[in-house]
């Protein structure tokens, strides 16, 4: 419990869950915990005044929520924080079943499908409950360097009228007497922030993708973490940013996490000391193939493949002894429309780490005539004809990149799955609770 020290002596309450009741044959005793820890409850059944107190905790049931008054006493005796609550006042309020679906205590004792039947109960384990306070300050974290950067966040519509943004198939839903779909990502609109002479925006918000995965790492819904800015040289200034506010998130989850995640999940929190390394997705097969005898087809060498991802951060630690590295030199066919190219290559990247894709970036391109032309290539140029009015009226050269915060989390806690990074996990096959 936080600073509970300070209140030695005193008269307190407190709220929270009864973690555990022991009813002994001279003495009760409660484990109250909450949010910021734990704390003994300790009733003498002997003295008169306790006497509606014991009745109460007599029918009291392992995670029922309580609220108790009492005096903070020092005692070297008690394992938690060696502080217990003589209490005066016990109310409950709530009484949880007798029986509880899934253990608390085990995460293990149950498969991760049935734990998330049950996630509300699921999330009191230590385990997954600091997932998210950990998850809470890495996106605070990134936020802070952009708002010193001079960004604004901005919340950009979640519906909207087109479904031509990507490659990724979208959701469609009824919009009163016409359709709308639920947003891939807030690229457009980034853009449209940039048209609108915004310089420098992100967003953190709900990124909906209708890909019948069902991997380790995909999910229909995630949070991602976007972001967009103007009048850049080249995408090499994105990827600088990018490696820029990475480096000084890890610093800080380093500087207040580092031991209670290698504690708790077994993970070094690394802080990159040296620029991520660049490599071109050709070089990068050239190498694959050389140390580690990894041979695809010249068609599959056009894009990055799930294995090939793997063994790039297998190369970046050997050669650079480093956990990420930036993938360059994409061709046209395997990126979006507004990706701006140079001599066929699109000028963008992906970013890898620990083995896993976690950004696509890139130069967008700005120049209304290109774009449009570009737009017409893809078969798109009537489906985004409101996105192309964005650049009639004047656009500054702009790039950006996306990151979801769910694998960003999976990845830095090593857990073996996005379902465990997730608050509420959706899939093509859960849609509840």
């Amino acid at each position: 419990m936080n600073n509970l020290s300070d209140f030695f002596e005193k008269e307190i309450t407190i709220s929270g869950f009864a973690e555990n009741v022991r009813n002994l044959q001279w003495v009760q005793f409660i484990v109250l915990r909450n949010k910021n820890g734990r704390v003994q409850i300790t009733i003498e059944k002997s003295e008169e005044q306790n006497k509606e107190m014991v009745e109460i905790v007599n029918g009291l049931t392992n995670e029922s929520t309580i609220k108790v008054t009492g005096i903070l006493k020092k005692n070297e005796k008690v394992k938690m924080g060696g502080a217990e609550i003589i209490p005066s006042k016990i109310e409950v309020t709530s009484l949880s079943a007798p029986e509880l679906p899934i253990s608390i205590k085990d995460k293990n004792a149950a498969e991760i499908d049935t734990r998330l039947d049950y996630r509300f109960v699921d999330l009191r384990n230590d385990y997954n409950s600091l997932i998210f306070k950990i998850q809470s300050d890495m996106v605070k974290y990134l936020r802070e360097f952009l708002y010193e950067k001079e960004f604004t966040e901005i919340h950009t519509p979640k519906l909207i009228g087109t479904a031509s943004e990507s490659g990724s198939e979208v959701f469609e839903v009824k919009y009163f007497d016409r359709k709308a779909y639920l947003a891939q990502s807030p690229q457009f609109y980034k853009q449209m922030a940039m048209a609108a002479g915004f310089e420098r925006i992100f967003e953190v918000g709900p990124v909906f993708r209708a890909e019948n995965s069902n991997t380790n790492r995909h999910t229909t819904e995630f949070t991602g973490f976007d972001l967009e800015f103007s009048f850049i040289n080249s995408f090499e200034d994105v990827m600088e940013l990018e490696e820029e506010l990475l480096t000084n998130m890890l610093t800080k989850l380093h500087d207040k996490y580092a031991d209670i995640i290698k504690e708790t999940y077994g993970k070094e929190v690394i802080v990159p000391k040296t620029k991520f390394p660049r490599i071109k997705l050709a070089d990068l097969y050239k190498e694959l193939e050389e140390r580690y005898g990894y041979k695809v087809s010249d068609e599959t060498k056009l894009d990055l493949t799930t294995e090939a991802e793997k063994l790039s951060y297998k190369y970046a630690m050997e050669v650079y002894n480093s956990e990420f590295i930036f993938v360059t030199d994409y061709p046209k066919d395997k990126r979006a429309f507004y990706h701006m190219r140079k001599d066929g290559v699109t000028q963008g990247y992906d970013l890898i780490w620990r083995g896993v894709e976690i950004t696509t970036g890139a130069q967008r391109e700005h120049r209304y005539d290109v774009l449009k032309k570009q737009a017409k290539e893809k078969g798109l140029d009537e489906d985004v004809k409101f996105y192309l009015e964005f650049f009639k009226y004047g656009c500054p050269p702009h790039g950006g990149f996306g990151i979801g915060v769910d694998r960003l989390i999976m990845l830095l806690l090593g857990l073996p799955s996005i379902k465990e990074a997730m608050f509420i996990f959706r899939g093509p096959n859960r849609l509840n609770p």
